[in-house]
């Protein structure tokens, strides 16, 4: 089993705060914002969309709550989450390049405003959870 690298309290906090984050937002591709969420999923995806939208919220769930209860792997929770943030890129690309609205993004400047906030969340999920203090040490 491989040591966790510690983690300072500004790293707890954001990991805590992207599960809290992750779970809210995977409640709501079940609920409130499953329309919008759909308008998000590109349409090459051979998947129904509300299909889609109510896995990765199930899976948005999933990962929320490992980031918060499951302190033993949190270096590869993070790993998990920005490889998930990688993944729905392309749905904020398609959301970018077909105009579409949702999530009061009602501008091309908006939506593409967006686009480089994705590497911030990936960012912050290997850093608030140490993935990213594990990887320097292996080098």
């Amino acid at each position: 089993m491989t040591s966790q690298p510690s983690t300072t309290t500004a790293q707890n906090v954001a990991r805590l705060g992207l599960g809290a984050f992750m779970i809210v937002a995977g409640l709501s591709h079940l609920t409130v914002a499953r329309r919008e969420f759909q308008a998000q999923v590109p349409d090459f995806v051979p998947l129904d969309k509300d299909t889609v939208v109510l896995q990765s919220g199930v899976v948005e769930i999933g990962l929320g709550l490992a980031l918060l209860l499951w302190q033993r792997r949190r270096r590869e929770m993070g790993l998990g989450l920005g490889l998930f943030y990688a993944a729905v890129f392309p749905g904020n690309v398609h959301q970018y390049t077909h105009h579409i609205s949702a999530f009061g993004l009602d501008t091309d400047a908006k939506r593409l405003g967006r686009l480089f906030f994705q590497p911030v969340l990936i960012g912050t999920a290997l850093w608030s959870t140490g993935a990213l203090q594990g990887r320097q040490r292996r080098a």
